[in-house]
């Protein structure tokens, strides 16, 4: 393996559900010798789908790591889940991966989780490269889903290739960077491949392309566009230094195609990841907030730098913790202590290994750049930063998403009762999108997370892992609470409890604010002064009251609460006092303050045949969605709606009805609004 940081490549494979990111994986590790044979998603046998869940279904749950070597370079790669409901992996590999290898389905292009991990690679500013898969499939249109790339995406696509399409099957694709197409050998599984003159009847096309290709690559370097403008041709290094320039700024996307289910295409995406995409030395120095003197600082790939390393996920494997860590500066060695900066704490790493899928490789140290799994870790988060004891850095944590969903779940034997609870936390240590509470009015247990998908998984995880057996309730939407106006209370709080006497006195004003703001606490102009532990106690007061609103004990968002004033004799007041006092004046503020109820509203897309488009309007518009777009494609048209959750229950049986089995549905979370 390559120890030469510029030699690594940490790259993820993110997609819509279904569009071939793992059958690509599977074929990539084929033909680098990490596998012997390759497995398929649609047999359970998918090397990186490992989890039983994953395999019964034929999906992506989990994003699984492995590590491989390509001509002088290592290879680590992430393959990441295409369910909505499952986002949250996605976003953790995102947040320490270099690059990323988007796939598109030729038939249906840029769909809804698409343009999400889209979104979110755009956010961590990684380079991206893409390709156009299933072109042996009936309705694939390779340049249809090139123009969604810029209609949808706003990208700049740049195909380095195109497809040889025959009458009902993919012959090949055209290397527009070498002009020769390139012909793979399907009795060798695809292995060995030639490259040779392109066909007459592809010529044309090529030449087209391939003009469009070399203009796009001049404009990323001045250089490079005095030579084309005189020459009008540039050579391969120059093509390859133009694109790989475009692609680590983020201007453009170089854009492959085939079909790695007929083992056509996938060695040059190898080829790319290497000429296109970034090592640990061609991105940033990762910067953080020193917590000691609140300065900025930055830490560059480099072993003799201060260890700094950030933990992106947490696993529970047979009871045990371990944590993957990427590594971004100095050495994170075994049998060695850390600090865990984020939470002021030292920690100590016993075990360190390179991962294939749920298989190790034992390492005694990880220098910068790589991803390694770390055990012995035990009060160690997502999102939390390692560092050298004498160099702490707090690097910036991960987006976390908001739970829309909740069932009740109760134990069905006494003896699961006792290990539901800890089998329910050791999840979500495991998964920041999955949360569970119980209910103190009820006594119900609830649990709570992104989809249906996501606890039916839980739940069939409970009792795979866990063997703790659970009956469910019906599903039930997470509501949030809110105000729409402004209210003012003054509370005085007087109580004797166990012998000591509690004082509070206070006025407490609360306003909206804007949608997806949170919640804000400032105190008045003359209160700076008063004892920084009495503040502290009251803005726990306030803090408090927003976990259940005055409407439904719903959690209260969006509001700002200032402290107005506070009685006269503070020698008198105790912290309990006056936390009790602004929490009931809170609740007493929003009860004038006109409180609404906020409802999880999500972006629904259907894929229907045009003859039933009136039909599914109309459904829709019974849920109260609101219709945004109809786009045709084909025969078929695309609708694209924000609809409440709450109404969407049981739509999948409902639109097999309307469409006669033919309409298809995704749907994602969009944003909380009020209730009408």
């Amino acid at each position: 393996m390559a120890q030469n940081v510029s030699r690594i490549r940490n790259i993820g494979i993110t997609a819509h559900i279904d569009a071939g990111k793992t059958t690509l994986t599977e074929r990539i590790l084929y033909y680098t010798k990490k596998i012997h044979k390759i497995g398929e998603v649609d047999e359970g046998s998918a090397t990186m789908d490992y989890m039983p869940q994953e395999q019964e279904r034929g999906i992506t749950i989990t994003s699984a790591a492995t590590t491989f070597p390509w001509k002088g370079h290592e290879i680590h790669l992430i393959d990441t889940p295409g369910h909505v409901d499952f986002t949250i992996e996605v976003e953790r590999s995102l947040r320490v991966l270099d690059g990323v290898v988007a796939v598109l389905c030729a038939v249906g292009g840029v769909q809804p989780q698409t343009e999400t991990v889209w979104h979110q690679a755009e956010r961590y500013k990684v380079p991206r490269i893409v390709f156009v898969n299933k072109l042996d499939r009936i309705g694939a249109n390779f340049h249809r889903a090139v123009l969604m790339m810029s209609e949808r995406l706003g990208a700049h696509p740049v195909p380095v290739q195109i497809p040889m399409m025959g009458a009902d099957e993919l012959l090949g694709v055209i290397d527009l960077i070498r002009m020769k197409s390139i012909v793979w050998d399907q009795a060798t599984m695809g292995e060995e491949y030639h490259y040779v003159e392109i066909p007459d009847q592809f010529m044309e096309e090529a030449v087209v392309a391939r003009k469009f290709m070399l203009e796009s690559a001049a404009e990323m370097d001045e250089e490079l566009l005095e030579h084309y403008l005189e020459n009008d041709d540039l050579d391969e290094k120059q093509i390859i230094r133009g694109l790989r320039i475009g692609t680590l700024s983020n201007k453009l996307v170089p854009t492959l195609c085939g079909s790695a289910l007929k083992n056509q295409g996938v060695q040059p995406v190898i080829e790319a990841v290497i000429d296109f995409l970034p090592s640990p030395m061609d991105v940033p120095p990762v910067t953080g907030i020193n917590p000691v003197t609140g300065f900025t600082e930055t830490r560059e790939p480099k072993s003799r730098e201060p260890l700094c390393a950030f933990a992106f996920k947490v696993i529970m494997d047979q009871g045990r913790r371990a944590t993957y860590v990427r590594v971004y500066s100095g050495e994170l060695e075994a049998e060695k202590e850390v600090y865990n900066a984020t939470r002021g704490n030292k920690e100590r790493v016993a075990r360190l290994f390179l991962t294939h899928a749920n298989k190790r490789e034992k390492i005694k140290s990880a220098t910068p750049g790589l991803i390694v799994l770390a055990v012995g870790l035990k009060d160690t988060r997502t999102g939390d930063t390692l560092t050298a004891p004498s160099a702490p850095l707090v690097l910036e944590s991960l987006d976390m998403y908001v739970p829309v969903i909740s069932i009740a779940i109760e134990p069905k034997t006494r003896s699961d009762q006792e290990k539901l609870l800890s089998s329910l936390e050791k999840l979500a240590i495991e998964d920041p999108t999955f949360a569970y509470l119980e209910n103190e009015d009820t006594g119900q247990l609830l649990i709570s997370g992104m989809g249906e998908l996501h606890l039916e998984i839980i739940v069939d995880r409970l009792k795979r892992e866990f063997g703790v057996e659970v009956q469910t309730g019906k599903p039930q939407v997470v509501y949030k609470e809110t105000i729409t106006g402004s209210g003012k209370a003054h509370v005085i709080f007087d109580r004797e409890m166990h012998d000591v006497r509690h004082v509070g006195e206070v006025t407490i004003s609360i306003e909206a604010a804007p949608r997806g703001a949170g919640t804000s606490f400032t105190i008045a102009p003359g209160l700076e002064t008063l004892p920084k532990d009495l503040l502290d106690y009251i803005e726990q007061g306030a803090r408090e009251a927003t976990l259940a609103g005055v409407l439904a004990g719903n959690e209260v968002v969006d509001i700002s609460v200032k402290l107005e004033a506070v009685g006269s004799d503070i020698a008198s007041m105790t912290g309990l006092g006056v936390k009790v006092a602004t929490s009931q004046a809170c609740k007493e503020a929003s009860e004038k303050a006109s409180p609404a109820l906020l409802e999880p509203n999500m972006t629904v897309e259907v894929v229907v045949p045009e003859e039933f488009v009136g039909e599914v309007i109309a459904d829709l518009n019974s849920r109260r969605g609101r219709l945004e777009d109809v786009t045709p494609r084909g025969k078929t048209s695309v609708l694209r709606a924000v609809v409440p959750l709450a109404t969407m229950f049981g739509y999948s049986t409902a639109l097999r009805s309307l469409t006669q089995g033919r309409g298809i549905f995704t749907m994602q979370y969009s944003h909380y609004d009020a209730r009408l």
